[in-house]
C-alpha cells in the first residue's frame, strides 16, 4: 500500500494590533486588503493543500475574521500573546502533517518560493525538521519572501518546550536557536538579495508595496523576479523604505503583558 502524501497546511498569522503600523493587515493595496493579497498568493503554491489565517480572539481582530468569512477563507482564532500556541493550534485544527508559516505582512510572498522551500523540506535526504529560506542575520532572499516549513511533530515540540518570550512570539526560533537542537535546512538563493525589503512593517514599507502593485496593475500574478527587475530599474522605489530596519531575532512586543 502506498503511503499517502503528507498534508501541507500554510498558516498565515495576522492581527490588527501591529506595533509599528496598526491595522496594516487590512490596509488597501490596489483595491484589496493586504491580507487577501497574501492568502491568494499562498493559495497559488502547488505544494500547499490548504491555507488558513490564524488571528487572535481579541475583539480588535473581528474584522480579520469577517474578511475571511466574506472571502470563504479558513480562519482560526487563538491566543493573542502566544503566537506559537496560535500557530500550533491552527495547524492541529486543520490536521497538518507539514506546516508552512507565513506572516500576513508579506503581500508579495511568492508561490514559487513557497514551493521551493516545501519541496526542499519534503525531498531532503536525510530528512530535516525545518526548512527555511532565511535567518534574521543570514538571508539571501529579499525580506518579504520569508517561508518556514516544518513537520507538525517539530512544531509540537517547540510548542511544548519553548519557554522564552521571543520563541513564543516568533514561532520558529526554538527549532534553530541555538543550532543543533533540530535538523535544519537553510534554502539559499544563488545571488545574495537579502538587502531588499519587500515586507510591510511601516508606512514607508506600505508606500513601497503600493507602488509595486500599482506598477503591475491590473496583473496580480507578477513574480518575485519581476519585482527584482522593477526595483533595479527604478531605484526611487527601493529608496522609499531603504531606511527601515528589520527587527532583531529576540525582539518582543513590549505592549504584550
Amino acid at each position: 500500500m502506498q503511503e499517502s502524501d503528507p498534508r501541507v497546511v500554510a498558516v498565515i498569522q495576522a492581527r490588527m494590533q501591529s506595533s509599528r503600523l496598526p491595522g496594516k493587515v487590512l490596509a488597501d493595496i490596489q483595491g484589496q486588503p493586504m491580507l487577501l493579497r497574501v492568502v491568494r498568493r499562498v493559495q497559488r503554491a502547488q505544494t500547499v493543500d490548504q491555507a488558513v489565517v490564524a488571528t487572535t480572539t481579541s475583539e480588535s481582530d473581528d474584522p480579520v475574521e469577517a474578511l475571511c468569512r466574506a472571502e470563504g477563507l479558513a480562519c482560526f482564532r487563538g491566543d493573542a500573546v502566544d503566537v506559537l500556541d496560535r500557530v500550533h493550534s491552527a495547524a492541529a485544527a486543520h490536521e497538518a502533517d507539514v506546516v508552512v508559516r507565513i506572516t500576513g505582512d508579506c503581500p508579495v510572498i511568492d508561490p514559487q518560493i513557497i514551493d521551493l522551500t516545501v519541496r526542499s523540506f519534503l525531498e531532503s535526504d536525510p530528512p530535516v525538521d525545518l526548512a527555511l529560506n532565511r535567518f534574521v542575520d543570514d538571508r539571501t532572499f529579499p525580506v518579504g519572501l520569508d517561508t518556514e516549513v516544518c513537520s507538525f511533530e517539530a512544531l509540537e515540540s517547540a510548542w511544548k518546550e519553548a519557554d522564552q518570550a521571543y520563541q513564543r512570539e516568533h514561532v520558529m526560533p526554538y527549532l534553530y536557536d541555538p543550532p543543533g537542537r533540530f535538523r535544519v535546512l537553510h534554502v539559499r538563493n544563488d545571488e545574495d538579495l537579502g538587502s531588499y525589503r519587500w515586507t510591510v512593517d511601516t508606512a514607508e514599507d506600505l508606500a513601497f508595496i503600493r507602488a509595486v502593485f500599482a506598477h503591475f496593475a491590473p496583473d496580480d500574478k507578477f513574480d518575485w523576479r519581476e519585482i527584482l527587475d522593477l526595483v533595479r530599474s527604478r531605484p526611487d522605489l527601493a529608496a522609499l523604505n531603504a531606511g527601515v530596519k528589520h527587527k532583531p531575532l529576540k525582539s518582543i512586543d513590549t505592549r504584550r503583558k
